[in-house]
């Protein structure tokens, strides 16, 4: 494309070679080996300062001069995500300071990660390259060099952006008469990791066929050594995960023709430095028959070594990879204390430590400001290990984001009703804990706010139907193939719902409800997400399907700037808005004393130090009927923290208040996080001594009506609830009464007549999971018919 200035200026070696991206070309010596270093880093976001084990980009910059210095034959290369989910300091001027010290600090060339992609395609195109091309004419530099050769405009489509035009595909440099070509690709599962209307006008390709075929030209144009720079990774540290074809790396590294001689990769954040065997190679009878496939972690932890010794006066005359080495390079080592400091071989980059002191500066007058107080600790949701995160997991923080998004978007769209909030866009908790004098507990300043939402998403209002919302809930297990398997929304107060852990994909969710009500599947609801969800990322393909779509205007971050001032100080909420509800024994039957309910629930607790219930009361028609106990361990990469095997036997007896109860149910209830959980069910307690004479009110003692009924039955909200609680039909009659109002002793679903003494309690039909949350008690059947309430406003 027009911004890659290293084609210009590389004429001679383009020229020779007839390669397009060509880089610097280093004066031919004849040795007849010449030893090449790529040195690689991967996943920085913007890590400027050194923090633990994170180096800083002043001792990345001095390691690459040290050894650069050591082997001149160098190449400086990435593999994405170098900007975006950054640091404050890097944030909060738009990722310029990372880009500035990366040009400084020699980088020669990168794939595009996912994150450079964060604010589009024309951002990436018009303002990041730019910046790149003139921060390296400042320090006398190259610009380094964005590849995609797996990302391209569709055909016919047009961007939009300045540079309409394709990133470059590859990009090369020859040492001594030796030629390295490299490759750029990023990971296929792009469209689900930004916003999609950043990227409309691009097709994501397979990355196998398109590296694939342009090692093929870059080994046809004379490149002696290919090197894929890949933003896709291993799944985890393993050799046998990283060659497993049934995972997306795996397809990768299996799937690379023998001309790629090595793989820098990235995106999964983990370090590895793996030898993968090629059979081509082996059956060539080559000297070396393993490619380096390796990883240098994240965040400026490490640095990759690869080296390749090429033998130019080869046994056939055309010279070849006589042999290759792979290592990981600590930026960072740990003192006889065990805390991180760096490691001692290398010196910082002075220039690079003044681009970074002046951002540190910068961000430190802005950052410092007060937004409000908070009583306690927002935190993301976190895997068994306490620390890593679970983007699986209901969090305290991802709800009070989605309680603030609301708030913002009523301001300019009063009727705006839920918010959802992504997991993936909450990059760090908001703790209460203090940073010192100027920072005391519980003060909130705005990098600690822009900290946690840094995409300056704005937020969009849309509308959806009841049974979209539900579709959206069911959204939360992501398709085959996804790189998480399950995606927990946060969700705005209101709104609660169960689901059933086992059932099969689109059956999740059992119950929805807003402010106590179940909402209408035919009804319309005003939605709030951010632009990154309304346009269906993180394939929550529903939420772009709403109708009277709308940009409010306002930035993510400024709406968490205006709720901290206007509301502080703001407290968590611990109790569970969702909960898994798994019935063991039969959910619609009939109990008697002496039988047992068995239900099995989940996702009763938060999992990051969030107030902790050992065990729940349970009570039955308001009656204690037992205890049970809480496993609080968390289940990686789902929300079922908190489990617990409800199993109570029905009780012989119980007062008269319970029986008289037109609705009661079993109740599980945790007194410390607020939680309770109210499952309906259907009792017979039997006969009852004493309590009546066999007739029911406005009934002689054979059970007939008298027909002044006005045919509504208690269950009947208005005589309009299709739903036929407590057994009234559409028209508010008892489905055992006729058109006279007279009884024929029979319930809907009953064929024993009602004398007035079975003491029947008929609390809910069907044994559909009840969630009350605050006192509000709320129950939705999933239901798949006609809505039984009116709509709302048309859309």
């Amino acid at each position: 494309m027009r911004l890659n200035r290293r084609f210009h200026r590389a004429l001679g070696a383009a020229a020779a070679l007839g390669l397009a991206g060509v880089g610097l070309t280093a004066v031919p010596a004849q040795a007849a080996e010449v030893q090449i270093d790529v040195l690689g880093i991967n996943d920085f976001h913007g890590r400027l300062k050194a923090d633990g084990q994170s180096a800083g980009a002043a001792l990345l910059a001095g390691a690459v001069d040290e050894l650069r210095a050591e082997n001149p034959n160098t190449v400086f290369a990435a593999a994405g995500d170098l900007i975006g989910a950054s640091t404050f300091e890097s944030f909060v001027d738009q990722d310029h300071p990372t880009l500035e010290a990366l040009t400084a600090a020699g980088l020669d060339v990168s794939a595009v990660g996912n994150h450079e992609f964060d604010q589009g395609y024309c951002d990436l195109v018009d303002r990041v390259i730019p910046f790149i091309e003139e921060k390296a004419t400042q320090y006398g530099t190259e610009p380094w060099e964005y590849l995609g050769a797996n990302v391209k405009i569709a055909s016919g489509q047009s961007t939009g952006c300045d540079h309409d035009e394709n990133l470059t595909e590859s990009w090369t440099q020859t040492f001594d008469g030796v030629t390295v070509g490299f490759v750029g690709a990023v990971t296929e599962h792009l469209p689900e990791l930004v916003s999609p209307s950043g990227i409309a006008a691009l097709d994501v390709l397979d990355i196998v066929e398109e590296t694939n075929r342009v090692a093929a030209d870059l080994k046809a144009g004379g490149a002696d050594i290919v090197v894929l720079l890949v933003h896709e990774g291993a799944p985890t540290t393993a050799l046998e995960d990283a060659v497993d074809p049934g995972n997306d790396f795996g397809k990768i590294v299996t799937g690379v023709s023998a001309d790629v001689d090595a793989i820098v990769s990235g995106h999964t954040h983990l370090a590895y430095d793996h030898s993968v065997e090629v059979p081509e190679w082996v059956a060539e009878g080559r000297e070396v028959t393993a490619r380096p496939v390796v990883s240098a972690g994240q965040y400026g932890y490490n640095l990759n070594k690869i080296r390749f010794t090429y033998d130019t006066d080869a046994a056939d005359g055309a010279g070849a990879v006589a042999d290759v080495e792979s290592d990981i390079i600590p930026l960072t080592v740990q003192n006889d204390e065990g805390a991180w400091v760096p490691n001692p071989e290398f010196a910082p980059d002075d220039v690079v430590a003044g681009i970074v002191q002046k951002a540190v500066d910068n961000a430190a007058v802005l950052g410092a400001e007060k937004l409000g107080d908070i009583t306690a600790d927002f935190n993301r949701a976190r895997q068994s290990d306490g620390t890593s995160e679970n983007r699986g997991g209901e969090s305290t923080l991802g709800n009070f984001v989605a309680d603030v998004q609301l708030a913002a978007a009523r301001i300019t769209d009063e009727d705006t009703d839920l918010a959802f909030m992504n997991p993936g866009g909450l990059r760090q908790d908001l703790k209460y804990a203090g940073t010192g004098e100027n920072d005391p507990d519980g003060n909130v300043t705005y990098q600690e706010a822009a900290i946690v939402q840094p995409f300056a998403n704005t937020l969009v209002t849309t509308t959806l139907t009841g049974e979209q919302i539900v579709q959206v809930l069911e959204e939360q297990w992501q398709p085959e193939g996804a790189s998480r398997p399950f995606l927990k929304l946060g969700v705005s107060a209101g709104l609660t719902y169960t689901y059933d852990p086992d059932a099969a994909a689109g059956e999740h969710i059992t119950s929805v409800s807003l402010d106590g009500e179940p909402i209408d599947p035919e009804g319309f609801y005003r939605v709030v997400v951010n632009s990154f969800l309304a346009s269906g990322g993180d394939n929550f393909a529903t939420l772009a399907d709403g109708v009277d779509t709308a940009d409010t205007g306002q930035i993510d971050l400024q709406a968490m700037v205006d709720y901290l001032g206007a509301n502080s100080p703001v407290s968590p909420d611990y109790a569970q808005r969702a909960v898994g509800v798994n019935w063991v024994s039969d959910p619609g039957a009939v109990y008697t004393p002496g039988e047992e309910i068995a239900v099995d629930l989940s996702s009763l607790l938060f999992s990051a130090g969030e107030p902790v219930d050992a065990t729940a009361t349970v009570t039955l028609g308001g009656i204690e009927v037992g205890k049970v106990d809480i496993d609080p361990a968390a289940v990686d990469t789902t929300d079922e923290v908190g489990r617990a095997q409800v199993r109570v036997t029905v009780p012989a007896i119980v007062p008269d208040s319970a029986k008289e109860a037109t609705e009661s149910a079993l109740v599980v209830e945790l007194p410390e996080s607020g939680t309770t959980v109210t499952l309906p069910v259907t009792v017979d307690f039997g006969d009852d001594p004493g309590t009546d004479d066999g007739t029911e009110d406005g009934g002689d003692e054979n059970g007939t009506d008298d027909g002044t009924d006005d045919g509504t039955d208690d269950g009947a909200e208005d005589g309009t609830d299709a739903g036929t609680e407590g057994g009234a039909d559409e028209n508010g009659t008892d489905d055992g009464a006729d058109e006279n109002g007279t009884d024929d002793g029979t319930e809907d679903g009953d064929e024993l007549p009602d004398t007035g003494s079975s003491g029947v309690l008929w609390w809910v039909i069907g044994g559909v999971a009840v969630l009350a949350i605050g006192g509000a008690l709320f129950a939705l059947s999933r239901r798949k018919g006609n809505a039984g309430g009116t709509g709302g406003p048309a859309a």
